[in-house]
Order: structure tokens, then sequence, then C-alpha cells
């Protein structure tokens, strides 16, 4: 199989990843053989890439928003596991979140985001930026009809993530809710929050992005700094860029929460302490559980997202992480790997 593999992190513009011919790898017990259809093109791949997070293991296949078709499970499936129930020809999904314990206190009480030993897709172990990989079968989605191919890759992360940090910052109908950033997860993330009651601010240093976020729902939509029409009780910083953690902070009202839904920051910067008085909430979101995800894919098709994809052939995987750094890429960069 052809597969797109990180061999040491360097800049992406300098094309660190390999078009690499790998032996298709072997489900383990539990766990489902998956041919991938398409893979979404996440910052948190662009962060694995370039080594702004510490890689547990290289080499390494980038890839986490992956759509695919069951090929075969391994075997024999532990006791109560999922592998035997999902037949070979069925299109599953497979997002950040590979495995975890399964039995410490974070697990047992619902926040199995939170587990030291959760192992992630595309960093821990080998990735969609491939034709074919392994995932345990009780930790992939059943994806909804009404999704293409291209469609689902995005959900699996940028919609998962955005979903989660949106329940995180509390907002509620009728409320205003600013976004800072406006790539991938935003675009999903502002629909359902519209579709639910909210008035959506958006914030994003492109215009492309501005008119595509005002056409999906968006009240309004400036540069950071600029003055929307009034203070918001909720935002979320999607940008990885801790100096906007003062400008959203300034967007808040007196008792608001800004949920900071990236995986890495620049920096956090030092500020005057009255953008934090008020009684107002900064908030980390880390990963996401199954739950997050199931409760996506519902919402999603619950509110009609028009998710908003640009297609890229798995041998320009190294193309479509340069334009996600730059911006340019309009709703969500998804790899076509097989047909």
């Amino acid at each position: 199989m052809q597969a797109q593999v990180l061999l040491k992190p360097r800049p992406v513009e300098e094309g660190p990843l390999r078009l690499t011919e790998r032996p298709v790898p072997e489900p383990g017990p539990g766990e489902l053989l998956i041919r991938v259809r398409t893979c979404g093109v996440c910052h948190t791949d662009l962060h694995v890439v370039e080594g702004e997070i510490p890689l547990p293991r290289l080499p390494v296949v980038p890839g986490h928003q992956v759509v695919g078709v069951v090929e075969r499970a391994g075997g024999p499936a532990p006791a109560g596991g999922a592998a035997a129930a999902i037949p070979p020809g069925t299109r599953v999904g497979v997002a950040w979140l590979h495995g975890t314990c399964e039995s410490c206190d974070y697990c047992r009480s619902g926040s199995e985001n939170l587990c030291g030993e959760a192992r992630f897709t595309g960093y821990h172990v080998d990735g969609g930026f491939a034709e074919y990989l392994t995932a345990p079968a009780d930790f992939v989605y059943p994806l909804p009809d009404r999704f293409s191919d291209l469609e689902a890759a995005p959900l699996l992360c940028a919609g998962i993530i955005g979903y989660r940090a949106l329940r995180l910052s509390e907002a509620r109908p009728g409320e205003r809710l600013a976004l800072f950033g406006f790539g991938a997860s935003a675009h999903i993330t502002l629909q359902i929050a519209v579709h639910r009651g909210c008035e959506v601010y958006v914030f994003s240093r492109s215009e492309a992005h501005r008119r595509l976020a005002v056409d999906l729902g968006a009240a309004w939509a400036g540069q950071a700094g600029e003055g929307a029409p009034a203070q918001a009780e909720r935002a979320i910083l999607f940008a990885p860029a801790g100096p906007l953690i003062p400008t959203a902070l300034r967007a808040l009202r007196r008792g608001g929460t800004l949920a900071i839904a990236v995986i890495h920051l620049d920096r956090v910067p030092s500020m005057d302490y009255a953008l934090l008085y008020g009684e107002r909430t900064i908030r980390s979101v880390t990963a996401s559980t199954r739950q997050d995800g199931i409760e996506l894919l519902r919402a999603a098709v619950d509110a009609g997202v028009r998710v908003t994809t640009e297609a890229f052939p798995l041998r320009d995987a190294d193309r479509a992480l340069t334009l996600l750094k730059a911006g340019r890429i309009q709703g969500a960069g998804v790899l076509v790997v097989s047909e």
C-alpha cells in the first residue's frame, strides 16, 4: 500500500512527508482493517509534521479524520468487543481517539479523553494518510448516509472538537458566541450554534473566510480587534495563537466563558487581570470522548450542516498542509485516497 510517512519533523514547506510503499497492516484482536477512502487534513497533523508537539514515535503516518470501508476483522475479538458486529463493506469513521485503558477513574466517569494511557490516531499509531489502517472496533463510528466521503472526513476531528468546545463554552440559545479563527472546525461549529439559536460573530484574518462565515449564518464577521456589534457571552478560540487570548477576553461579557480548542499554542501571554476579572472563565479543550463523536454526528444531521471541502490526492499531502498553514483552504482540506 501507499502511505505518507513522517521520518523526521521539519517545516512543511520543506516536504517532510515521504510517499512510501508499505505492507498492508494486520488487524489484531478486536481491531478492524479499514481501506481508507478519504482523510481530513487537520492543524494537529501540521503540529505533528512540524514537531510542535512531542512525538511518541517515528516514523509515523499522520491523519486522524478517516473515512473508510471495513475489509475484515482481526480475531478472535475480546469478549463483548464490537469487531464481529461490524461486517466487511461497512463504511466507518476513525477519529483522533484511538484507544484508552477503559479502567481508570477518567474512563469510568465518562472523561476518557483525559485518560493517562489514551492513544491517538496518526500520533501513537499510524493514521489515515495511507491506503489502509487498523483501528479498534470499539472506537470507530458508523457514519450518516447524508454525508459523502469528502464531507464526512472533517466531521471526525474538526467537527468533534468544535462540538466539544461549543459544549464546554456553555453557549445557550439566545446568547452571542464569538469564534476566533475560521477553518475546518469553526465552519462546522458555527452552523450547529446557529441551529441552536445562538447569534454568532466570527473573527478571521481572511476575507474569504469571513465571506464564508456570513454565508453559513454568522451575524457578523470581521478581523480580530475590530468591534463586533456587542460583547459575547461565550467565545471559542480555534486559532493556535496565544496572543489572541486577551483579544477574545475583551470580546466577552462579565461571567462569560472562553474555550480554547487547540492542541498547541505558541504561548499564553501575560495580561492584565482586569481581562479575567468579572468572573470570566478560560478553559482548555482536551481531545474528545466517543460520546462527543456520537453526539456531533447526530447534531450535524439535525442542523443540516454544509461541509465545505477542498480535495487533494494523497501524493499532495505536503501541499495540503502548506496551504492549511497559510490559511488558504476554504473550509476543510481532505485527502482523497481511494474511490
